[in-house]
């Protein structure tokens, strides 16, 4: 005797949503203008807008996004801003 056929449907696909690769400027306001690249080989992440030509760059480790360095340029945005805010 045969066994019967189940009626379990296989498990959906893992949907991998891309994070995103570029960004609005700090400084100029200026929507998708700054873009970040990632070298893994260096070590180094870097954030630019090509508008303004303003750049941040950092240290990364194996585990960065591109959005871990534009959010490490806006924490240090901040952090620059508040120490003149209490210096003066």
């Amino acid at each position: 005797m045969g066994k019967r056929k189940s009626r379990a449907k296989p498990p959906p696909k893992k949907r991998t949503d891309r994070l995103d690769t570029v960004f609005s400027c700090p400084f100029c306001n200026h929507g998708t203008s700054v873009e970040c690249r990632i070298d893994m080989k260096n070590l180094i992440g870097e954030a630019e807008c090509a508008i303004c030509q303003e750049s941040f760059s950092t240290t990364i480790t194996a585990l960065s996004e591109p959005i871990d360095v534009y959010s490490e340029w806006i924490d240090e945005c901040e952090r620059v801003n508040n120490v003149d805010d209490d210096g003066v």
